[in-house]
């Protein structure tokens, strides 16, 4: 005796509801890679198309009682001219000083020692930001 084997049902082992869930995946997956590719393109121009200064606190020495010796380092357009302030604070976070240093050179990297005068020992020192000539803070 042989067996003949009948088509199989409709839709018992198809795959019509499982090839839709796969082309919305597919374009939400396309969807979702171009807006990521979009966003990844204009943080990278932001950053390298960027203007103005930027500035980091390499390091800080309590000198004195009434001073502290800063390492900043500023980079900057060559052009760009502008300003970074300081603030020295002392143990209960009170300021004891505050100060602008401008930087309008020619460079696009500028490395400094720095001194600030306090009002009395300093514990601790944070750069509070830049401000381009032209422009908001960074």
């Amino acid at each position: 005796m042989t067996a003949v084997r009948e088509a199989l049902p409709e839709n018992r082992y198809g795959r019509s509801a499982d090839q839709r869930a796969d082309r919305k995946l597919k374009i939400i997956g396309a969807v979702l890679g171009v807006v990521l590719l979009g966003v990844i393109g204009w943080i990278g121009y932001g950053y390298v198309a960027g203007k103005g200064l930027s500035a980091e606190l390499i390091k800080f020495k309590v000198v004195s009682d009434d001073r502290v010796e800063v390492h900043l380092e500023v980079r900057k357009d060559r052009d760009a001219q502008g300003y970074c302030t300081l603030r020295a604070l002392r143990e209960d976070s009170g300021e004891v000083a505050r100060k602008d240093f401008r930087f309008d050179g020619d460079s696009s990297r500028i490395d400094r020692i720095l001194t600030l005068r306090t009002t009395s020992r300093a514990t601790a020192v944070e750069l509070i930001g830049c401000t381009d000539d032209g422009g908001a803070p960074r």
